[in-house]
């Protein structure tokens, strides 16, 4: 039997939510970061871009993702939004 499984709880909806809230949180931030110089403190998280070259072919590969402290609750907002939904 179906156990009721609940059609929001899929991960592209969760991956979807939390994009919308870094990328509301990032604008947020970058807008009141001249304001409150607290919130010009951001942290980096990833992989710098890295080649690797074959002679026929070139593959760059890297992801980076700067955090800010209203990026940070943009994402957790997302979070308990999905938990909600």
């Amino acid at each position: 039997m179906n156990k009721g499984y609940r059609a929001s709880h899929r991960p592209w909806v969760l991956f979807l939510l939390l994009l919308v809230g870094a990328l509301a949180g990032s604008a947020l931030n970058d807008t009141l970061a001249k304001l409150l110089p607290l919130l010009s403190s951001t942290g980096n998280i990833g992989l710098k871009p890295v080649t690797l070259d074959l002679h026929f072919m070139q593959l760059t590969v890297g992801l980076l993702v700067n955090l800010g402290p209203l990026t940070v609750v943009g994402l957790i907002i997302g979070y308990l939004v999905y938990r909600r939904v």
